[in-house]
């Protein structure tokens, strides 16, 4: 499973012509406090139901608070022949510590 440091991604978006998919696993309250600009949100739980909305040849980095959802969810991805899957190490929390310290932390 690939890992991304938050650091690594905020240089990537920067750089980035065609910026990743950036997949946020969490619930909507989760998603209504905080997220990374651009994210799109759909929850663990729905994930299987939804995959479908998701493009298998993107570049798709997988968001939830601290990096365990995500990796379970990348993982999923990954089963179903997802070749470019993300995990963000750290999730949110690592991105607010280390990349926006003015995000909402919960």
């Amino acid at each position: 499973m690939r890992q991304m440091l938050p650091g690594d991604l905020k240089a990537r978006l920067d750089a980035a012509e065609t910026p990743p998919v950036l997949l946020d696993v969490r619930e909507p309250w989760e998603f209504d406090t905080c997220h990374i600009d651009g994210a799109v949100l759909i929850p663990m739980a729905t994930v299987p139901a939804r995959v479908g909305e998701l493009d298998p040849a993107a570049e798709t980095v997988v968001i939830c608070h601290h990096g365990g959802r995500s990796m379970q969810v990348a993982m999923f991805l990954e089963q179903r022949g997802f070749a470019n899957v993300i995990n963000l190490a750290g999730g949110v929390a690592g991105w607010a510590a280390q990349v926006d310290p003015s995000m909402a932390q919960y």
